[in-house]
């Protein structure tokens, strides 16, 4: 992991091996990232949680985690590398039972997205067999982006990650539950967008009165049920 400053008060973690860099890198090393990204983020906020880290925001992404509003960013990162040099080899944290703690939350999907025939050919599946496997894997959100509100959900395994469209739909409609690379998502608003749709949902994603605003944020466990 190196810990690199981001302005004047914040910090970026990032957790890619420098051979990543690299695109022909295998598709399993994405999943060992993103366990190492939620393992530190689970980690940072436990320890914030205890006194022992002082950040406003925690933001995790793909291979990276944020840390805003760090009063002494040098201090900070020099307490990080202690925490890191007691990880264990693979740079992940262990400390937290992030699964365990993590709130669920259950989604009600109607299964019959418009490219649910071009997701089983990539899983060499039929349709009934796409749709067991996304009800019974139990998702976590990775990180959030691209619209308020948008989960990108890890959970399926790396050989099963699919391509966007080619050219991306002008509109999909909000509550869309789609697919790309190794990711799931639920559309929160309608927008353009190239992912695979394989269902929708008519649970409210993202909603400014709420609290919080967004039903969705990292660590959350989701699960896809069949409605």
């Amino acid at each position: 992991m190196r810990i690199r400053p981001v302005g004047t008060h914040a910090l970026l973690l990032d957790l890619a091996p420098p051979e990543d860099i690299d695109p022909a890198a295998p598709p399993s090393r994405d999943t060992e990232v993103a366990a190492a990204v939620e393992a530190w983020r689970a980690e940072l906020w436990h320890r914030r949680e205890l006194g022992e880290l002082v950040a406003v925001e925690i933001v995790p992404a793909a291979t990276t985690v944020l840390l805003d509003g760090v009063p002494d960013p040098p201090v900070t990162a020099a307490l990080i590398a202690t925490w890191t040099a007691s990880a264990p080899p693979d740079g992940t944290m262990t400390a937290v039972p992030t699964a365990a703690s993590a709130p669920l939350v259950e989604v009600p999907v109607s299964y019959d997205g418009a490219d649910l025939p071009q997701v089983a050919d990539h899983w060499r599946t039929d349709v009934p067999g796409v749709v067991r496997r996304l009800r019974d894997t139990e998702f976590q959100v990775a990180f959030c982006g691209f619209a308020p509100g948008f989960g990108y959900l890890t959970g399926l395994p790396a050989e099963l990650a699919v391509p966007r469209l080619p050219t991306p739909r002008q509109r999909v409609p909000a509550g869309s539950v789609a697919l790309a690379g190794r990711y799931a998502g639920i559309y929160p608003t309608a927008s353009p967008g190239g992912w695979l749709l394989v269902g929708r949902t008519e649970v409210t994603l993202f909603d400014v009165t709420a609290d919080p605003p967004a039903l969705l944020s990292p660590g959350t466990q989701v699960r896809l049920v069949e409605r």
